[in-house]
């Protein structure tokens, strides 16, 4: 049996994640990460990403993570999101209408602040949409 760790992923309103896993894939600070058990010890904050978590039966999960930060210590990782949804979790219609309404402040000629803020909400809506996209493709329980 491969090696495993505890993994723990907490929003602001809920533990949304908590199992042993063999490994999480994200995106860091520095580019996409794969934490691995007995992986070195660090902290870093995590981007606005796609993560994939493969279970101890090998098969990889899909979830979208938002802003936070990471700390993989010797036998647990947690991650302290803004937000955190599995696919199924994610209304289309919602995520679009966020995005024209960010788009629609761009297109504005904005102050500073909220064009950074309409940008990231893109950003987040991109995610959204891609980890809709890629959880057609790839349907819960599926090996990738």
């Amino acid at each position: 049996m491969p090696l495993s760790y505890t993994l723990e992923i907490y929003t602001p309103y809920r533990l949304f994640f908590s199992d042993s896993v063999e490994a999480i894939v994200l995106t860091i600070a520095d580019g996409e990460i794969c934490v691995y058990a007995n992986h070195d010890r660090f902290t870093a904050p995590v981007k606005c990403c796609i993560s994939k978590i493969k279970d101890v039966k090998g098969v990889w999960k899909t979830a979208f993570i938002n802003d936070g930060i990471i700390e993989v210590k010797r036998h647990k990782t947690i991650l302290l999101v803004e937000s955190a949804n599995w696919p199924e979790e994610i209304d289309r219609d919602r995520v679009m209408h966020s995005k024209n309404e960010a788009e629609k402040v761009l297109n504005s000629e904005p102050f500073y602040f909220e064009r950074i803020t309409a940008q990231q909400r893109i950003r987040r809506a991109d995610v959204r949409l891609k980890a809709l996209a890629q959880a057609s493709v790839n349907p819960p329980g599926v090996v990738v």
